[in-house]
């Protein structure tokens, strides 16, 4: 039976907390890594309906999205309303964890899961982050001692390619040096040109791990001041990163694809409101869960002929839609929980892959979006 710590790993190798923005807080909230993992319940929210239901599932963890304590705080008092959560779910034996936007620049994260939702195919970021950043190693050793320095860099971290390791290059030829007065040369005399048959060794080494790298290089090899060049390579983007556009796979026009969206969301109040002609044929759309104003300039730029989110503003609405004439962008604009909703169950099915029958996944029905009535305007009488 897995332990929280074994389900912890899982998830952030998935939604790494260096991803998440330094105003975010990821991670776990409240819980004993040592503890046995059986239920799981997922939601988009911590509140006191989901945090009753994982309770009452027997559950040993609640993830969420969006994070319990999200603002800075000095304690938890069981008299405090988010306290009095964290108080209840220690009881009950329930741990917390949050992955909120390290899950959104996910690849695959929030966006893909509700672009999944819409049949949205292709994707690719709207605004892509960087790739890990790499050095490249170069480094010179005797011949008959290459393979074991190989070994030894790889073990620190260097030469990892996807899904490879102890990845090199090497290539023979002679090295060449005088040892000065003070040295003491593993190979060669002070004050003598030596020349050695020596293999040059290239890896490429994950910048967070040139420290560790280069003091195995030191203690890996066999002269006492080794050669080594590193060379930082250029960053390039990745799959990772916030929203995601892609294409359908028959154009619709944008009414058609607004009723498409609300049809395929999980259902709320709000429902899936629209800005800009109704009969535009929608071929490119964009995606992001949550809060995804901000990117819409950057949809328009990658081709979209309408972009869904939450959250949308007045301004920024209409100027996308009236102001840009024929390069504008229609905007679909949903509710905040069900655009993000779609990744619980992305993220079940894919602890289902990862733990089998050891450990049971429910997504949680409870609808946490805030907005509980809308009422439309009535026709106007005449």
């Amino acid at each position: 039976m897995p332990r929280l710590r074994d389900v912890i790993s899982v998830l952030e190798s998935w939604f790494d907390p260096r991803w998440a923005e330094s105003w975010d807080a990821v991670g776990l909230v409240c819980g004993d890594p040592a503890e046995a993992v059986e239920r799981v319940v997922l939601a988009v929210d911590a509140v006191p309906a989901t945090v009753d239901e994982a309770i009452s599932a027997g559950a040993q963890l609640l993830l969420t999205h969006h994070p319990l304590l999200l603002t800075g705080v000095h304690g938890v008092p069981a008299d405090d309303p988010k306290g009095a959560l964290v108080h209840r779910m220690i009881r009950a034996g329930a741990a917390h964890f949050v992955a909120h936007t390290n899950a959104d620049v996910a690849d695959p994260g929030v966006s893909d899961a509700l672009a999944s939702c819409l049949g949205v195919t292709d994707l690719r970021p709207i605004d892509p982050q960087p790739g890990e950043t790499f050095d490249k190693l170069v480094t010179f050793v005797p011949v008959d001692a290459a393979e074991r320095l190989v070994d030894a860099l790889a073990e620190a971290g260097a030469g990892r390619l996807g899904d490879y390791d102890r990845c090199a290059w090497t290539t023979d030829g002679a090295g060449t040096f005088r040892p000065l007065t003070g040295a003491a040369p593993t190979i060669g005399v002070v004050g003598e040109i030596a020349r050695v048959a020596e293999t040059r060794i290239e890896m490429v080494v994950p910048t967070r791990r040139r420290a560790e790298v280069i003091a195995a290089l030191r203690a890996a090899h066999p002269y006492e001041e080794p050669a080594f060049d590193l060379l930082a390579q250029s960053p390039l983007p990745s799959r990772r990163g916030t929203g995601r556009v892609g294409r359908l796979a028959e154009p619709m026009t944008l009414a058609a694809f607004t009723e498409h969206a609300a049809r395929a969301l999980p259902a709320t109040v709000w429902g899936v409101r629209a800005a800009g002609d109704p009969g535009r044929e929608v071929r490119t759309v964009a995606v992001c869960g949550g809060s995804g104003g901000s990117l819409a300039e950057l949809a328009r730029r990658a081709g979209a002929d309408v972009y869904l989110t939450a959250d949308l503003k007045h301004h920024p609405t209409v100027e996308a839609v009236t102001e840009l004439g024929g390069d504008g962008m229609a905007l679909a604009d949903a509710a905040h929980w069900a655009t993000e909703a779609p990744w619980l169950h992305a993220v079940a099915a894919a602890l289902d892959a990862e733990f089998g029958t050891t450990v049971d996944t429910r997504v949680s029905r409870i609808v946490t979006d805030p907005w509980t009535l809308h009422a439309p305007h009535a026709p106007s009488q005449k």
